[in-house]
C-alpha cells in the first residue's frame, strides 16, 4: 500500500472521529482518536451507536448488514472500519 493509499484510507476515519466528537459526544474538552474506547468507556451509549453506524456506512461508502454487527465491533473507530471492510458491500451511488 502506498503512502497516498494509507492517507486516503485514514481520511474517512478522521471524518467519523470528528462526527462522533461534534454530533454525538458534544462535551467540551473531549478528544478521541481511532483507538479510543467509546462504548466500554461510557463516552457513547448504545442508542448513539445507531446514529454512528449510519454515519459509518455513509463515510465508508459501504452498506453493512446490521445482522453482522456486534457490540465489540463498534467500540473504536478503527474496529468499525475493520468491520465495514469485512462485511460491507460498496454502496450504490
Amino acid at each position: 500500500m502506498s503512502v497516498e493509499q494509507v492517507a486516503d484510507a485514514s481520511e474517512p476515519m478522521k471524518q467519523l472521529t470528528a462526527y462522533i466528537v461534534d454530533k454525538v459526544i458534544k462535551r467540551k474538552g473531549v478528544e478521541i482518536n481511532e483507538d479510543t474506547p467509546l462504548v466500554s468507556s461510557g463516552l457513547v451509549d448504545s442508542f448513539a451507536m445507531i446514529e454512528i453506524f449510519m454515519e459509518l456506512q455513509r463515510v465508508a461508502g459501504r452498506k453493512i448488514p446490521a445482522s453482522k454487527v456486534q457490540a465489540k465491533d463498534m467500540d473504536t473507530v478503527r474496529l468499525m472500519f475493520a468491520m465495514a471492510e469485512k462485511f460491507g458491500k460498496p454502496a450504490k451511488s
